[in-house]
């Protein structure tokens, strides 16, 4: 990856729906090249996909909560069923498996409490050997972006 590749991303990671024209304009390429560039990032999986954010607050999902979960479960075939597990729920918008004193850790966008509440007791019913769940619910979105830093490329 070069560096026009890397301005590349940038623009896309600011703004997915400009003109492919426009994207070449700003990386001094024509149109051809620079598009030719674009589907190497997608074939290359550097490109994962192209979506659109959404105002969680606008549309009943704008509670966020933290899930930290514990368990002494570490069997492959556990891992395998939790993470199909996990996957099922839409509510969950990322996990991730941890070292330190937590196991899990999941975001979850919710309508309110209620809504949560719904949610964990439908994960703790359907997902075997959780030792600990423990909840952090988010009071203010201070910074939230998607943009991953292209400095280390």
């Amino acid at each position: 990856m070069d560096s026009i590749d890397q301005k590349i991303l940038e623009l896309l990671q600011q703004d997915v729906t400009l003109p492919v024209s426009d994207i070449a304009e700003r990386v001094n390429l024509s149109t051809t090249p620079c598009w030719k560039r674009i589907k190497r990032l997608e074939q290359s999986g550097i490109i994962k996909a192209r979506v659109a954010l959404l105002d969680g607050s606008k549309i009943g999902a704008g509670v966020s909560v933290f899930v930290h979960i514990k368990t002494r479960q570490h069997e492959e075939n556990w891992l395998t069923r939790f993470a199909e597990s996990v996957n099922r729920f839409e509510e969950v918008m990322e996990c991730y498996r941890m070292a330190g004193e937590w196991d899990y850790l999941l975001r979850v966008a919710t309508r309110d409490i209620e809504s949560f509440d719904r949610f964990y007791k439908k994960l703790i019913s359907e997902v075997d050997g959780l030792t600990d769940v423990t909840s952090s619910f988010a009071m203010e979105e201070i910074k939230f972006s998607t943009r991953l830093p292209l400095t280390h490329c």
